[in-house]
């Protein structure tokens, strides 16, 4: 396997690098447009503080929609959105479409779930202190719940590096499909092996560095 690593290492540093700007670009719509998603759904459910059931269904149905639905469909399903928004359909940019809209459902939904766990006594001492609504969020929402929200943010991206393992479907590449072309194609076990342990270091990498800070911004 040493012989192998050393013959495919430029190919799987490239590999890598095509991985790592797929699941930033998704992680970073995440946080960007899944974070304040989530923030809504938590607001428009009934009982919260601005219910809106209309709101709250279309919400829920969208990112049900998007959760439930087969990647790989997905992502052949988005080919005219993503030709629309990048100006192709093919490569590791291009990739990043699809991927970003799951990221931003899947985080969404856990936003929610991590929200839901701040008690209600929170907010109402929130308001009577006069907090505005981004004061709310930021300063006694987000606070309470930044453990939560980091383990989400975890979770939601180790996920996206194994969504990112089939994205060689759209000349994607990462080392999802390094391990295919280059070890599954030409029968070579031992690539697919040393492309599968890469994995395995990344997810674990990621999951570390996460748990330890969520575990640090946990205040109980």
């Amino acid at each position: 396997m040493f012989e192998e690593m050393l013959k495919y290492q430029t190919q799987m540093w490239e590999s890598i690098g095509e991985t790592f700007i797929m699941v930033g670009i998704s992680v970073g719509a995440a946080l960007l447009l899944g974070l304040p998603l989530g923030t809504l759904l938590y607001f428009c459910r009934k009982g919260q503080l601005y219910e809106n059931r209309t709101l709250s269904f279309v919400l829920n149905s969208i990112v049900n929609i998007i959760r439930s639905f087969p990647f790989l469909l997905l992502v052949v399903a988005l080919i005219p959105v993503t030709r629309l928004l990048v100006g192709t359909a093919i490569g590791t940019i291009a990739a990043t479409v699809p991927l970003s809209i799951v990221a931003i459902a899947y985080y969404a939904r856990l936003v929610e779930q991590s929200l839901l766990e701040v008690p209600k006594g929170t907010i109402e001492a929130a308001l009577s202190m006069g907090a505005s609504k981004l004061a709310l969020v930021v300063k006694f929402l987000y606070v309470e719940a930044r453990s939560g929200l980091v383990l989400g943010l975890t979770t939601s991206t180790v996920s996206f590096i194994s969504f990112s393992t089939v994205m060689g479907v759209v000349g994607g590449g990462g080392v999802g499909d390094f391990a295919i072309r280059y070890g599954y194609q030409r029968f070579e076990t031992e690539v697919m092996v040393y492309a599968i342990l890469v994995m395995i270091v990344l997810v674990q990498l990621v999951q570390f560095t996460g748990g330890t800070l969520a575990r640090l911004l946990d205040k109980r």
